[in-house]
C-alpha cells in the first residue's frame, strides 16, 4: 500500500502520538508499505528526514505563545492538497486529528482518497482543566466536523468510542493499543535501585507520565503518607516544580525511555494514574506488562484495562480518599498484591503491536475497498446547525492558565 499519516505531532517530540505512529511505522516497514508521514516542523534543531523506511515532510510551524513544545502547522488545505496529490496515497490515516488533521481530511476528502481518522487525545476535556472552559464547544465542534467527514475512526476504548457514538458521530470502530512484553516484564525488576530509593524497604507506588495538567498528578497528594510506601514519579512537564513542593517526600527521577523506563516500571509495587482524560493511558499496560497492579481512575482508558478487584483498583474520579484506601489495601496485602499482579501480567499477553498493526490495516484494506464516500460538498451542509463560540485560532498570542507540555515519559497515553 501506499499510505501517508499526518500528524499533530512527531519527532523528536516524544508523547503518545509519536509513540503510536512509531510502532505503526515499524509493522508497515516489515510490510513493504511505502509511508509518507506529514507533520509540524519541530522547529530549530534537528528534524528526521526518514523514519523507518517512511519519509517525512515537515510543515512549516510555530510554538503556541507560551508552550514551546505544541507547534502548530501554518499553511491551508491547499497546501496538503498539494502533497497528498503528489504522493498519491491510497488511504490517510489521521493520527489525533485537530489542527492539521482537519485540514488534510478535508484536502483527502476533495481528493477522493480513503481517510481513517485515529481518535487520541480528549482536546475538549482539557479545556476547563486549562482554565478556558468556554473553548470546549468550539473543540468539540472541531472533533466531530472532522470525523463526521473521515471514512473511519479508529477509538482505543470502549468509552471513547461511546462518547464519540454519542455526540453523533458514525462509522467508530475498536482499535487498541499494543504493548512491548519483552521490554516490559516482570524480570526487568532492579532491586539495586530499588534499596537505594527506599533504603529503608519501603513499598514502591509509582506514577509515570507527563506532569501537565491534564494528567492530575496533583492528586497524588492523596498517597502521601501511606505507612511503609514511597512515592516515585517519573517524567517530566511544566508543573514539576510545583509538583516537588507539594510531595516534598517523593522521589521525582525526571524523564526515563529506553530500558531505565523498563527497569524502573518494574521495580514499582504498584502503579497509579489519577488522570480523567486518558482515551486508552498506555503506561497502565506497560505496568501490567511488568507485573505491577493498578490504581486508576475509573473513567476513560482504563475502564477497558483495569479489571477491577482482579488487576487493580479504579475509584470514581475526585474521590481522593477511595484513592488512598486502594492504595493501602494492595501496600498493605503482599498476598493479594501479588494475585493481582499476576492477573494483571496474564492480562496483556497477546496485545502485541504486531497484532495491532494487522488490525490497523485491515481497517485501511476496508476502507479502500469500499471506496471514498461522496465528496465534493461542503462538510458543513450535513453537520448539525448549532450556535457555539468559535474563536479564530492564533497560534502566537493565546495564552492558557498553565504551560501545556506534550512531552510525554515513555510510551503512549
Amino acid at each position: 500500500m501506499r499510505i501517508a499519516i499526518v500528524a499533530e505531532s512527531f519527532l523528536p517530540l516524544m508523547n503518545g502520538v509519536t509513540h503510536s505512529i512509531l510502532r505503526v511505522l515499524d509493522h508497515l516497514q516489515e510490510r513493504g508499505d511505502e509511508v509518507l508521514v506529514i507533520a509540524p516542523s519541530p522547529g530549530p534543531g534537528s528534524a528526521p528526514v526518514s523514519v523507518a523506511g517512511a519519509t517525512v515532510r515537515h510543515l512549516p510551524a510555530v510554538p503556541l505563545a507560551g508552550y514551546t513544545n505544541v507547534r502548530v502547522a501554518l499553511g491551508g488545505v491547499s497546501r496538503v492538497k498539494r502533497i497528498l496529490a503528489g504522493f498519491a496515497p491510497d488511504v490517510v490515516h489521521l493520527a489525533s486529528p485537530f489542527i492539521l488533521g482537519w485540514r488534510a481530511v478535508q484536502a483527502a476528502h476533495e481528493l477522493g482518497i480513503p481517510t481513517v481518522a485515529v481518535y487520541q487525545t480528549e482536546v475538549p476535556g482539557y479545556a476547563a482543566r486549562y482554565g478556558v472552559p468556554y473553548l470546549e464547544n468550539w473543540a468539540w465542534q472541531r472533533v466531530e466536523n472532522i470525523h463526521l467527514l473521515a471514512d473511519r475512526t479508529l477509538a482505543p476504548s470502549r468509552f471513547a468510542r461511546d462518547q464519540l457514538q454519542g455526540r453523533g458521530i458514525p462509522r467508530v470502530h475498536m482499535w487498541r493499543r499494543g504493548v512491548d512484553t519483552s521490554r516490559f516484564h516482570p524480570s526487568k525488576r532492579d532491586d539495586a535501585w530499588r534499596s537505594a530509593v527506599a533504603p529503608h524497604g519501603e513499598r514502591l507506588i509509582g506514577y509515570v507520565g507527563r506532569l501537565a495538567v491534564e494528567k492530575q498528578v496533583e492528586d497524588l497528594r492523596a498517597l502521601a503518607g501511606i505507612p511503609g510506601a514511597r512515592l516515585v514519579v517519573v517524567g517530566e512537564g511544566p508543573q514539576r516544580e510545583s509538583l516537588q513542593r507539594l510531595l516534598p517526600d517523593a522521589v521525582f527521577t525526571g524523564f526515563l525511555g529506553g530500558e531505565d523506563l523498563a527497569r524502573t516500571v518494574a521495580s514499582f509495587d504498584l502503579f497509579v494514574h489519577p488522570g480523567e482524560f486518558e482515551t486508552f493511558c498506555q503506561t497502565i499496560q506497560e505496568a501490567m506488562a511488568s507485573g505491577v497492579p493498578v490504581v486508576a481512575t475509573g473513567r476513560g482508558g482504563p475502564l477497558d484495562l483495569v479489571d477491577n478487584s482482579r488487576t487493580g483498583w479504579l475509584y470514581p474520579p475526585g474521590d481522593l480518599e477511595r484513592f488512598r484506601r486502594h492504595a493501602e489495601d494492595l501496600i498493605g496485602d503482599e498476598v493479594k498484591r501479588r494475585a493481582f499482579a499476576d492477573a494483571a501480567l496474564e492480562s496483556v499477553q497477546g496485545r502485541t503491536w504486531q497484532a495491532i498493526g494487522h488490525e490497523l490495516v485491515e481497517h485501511y484494506r476496508q476502507v479502500m475497498s469500499a471506496g471514498p464516500r461522496a465528496h465534493g460538498a461542503t462538510v458543513t451542509a450535513s453537520l448539525p446547525r448549532r450556535r457555539v463560540f468559535q474563536p479564530a485560532l492564533r497560534p502566537v498570542g493565546v495564552r492558557f492558565r498553565s504551560s501545556f507540555n506534550t512531552r510525554r515519559n515513555g510510551a503512549a497515553s
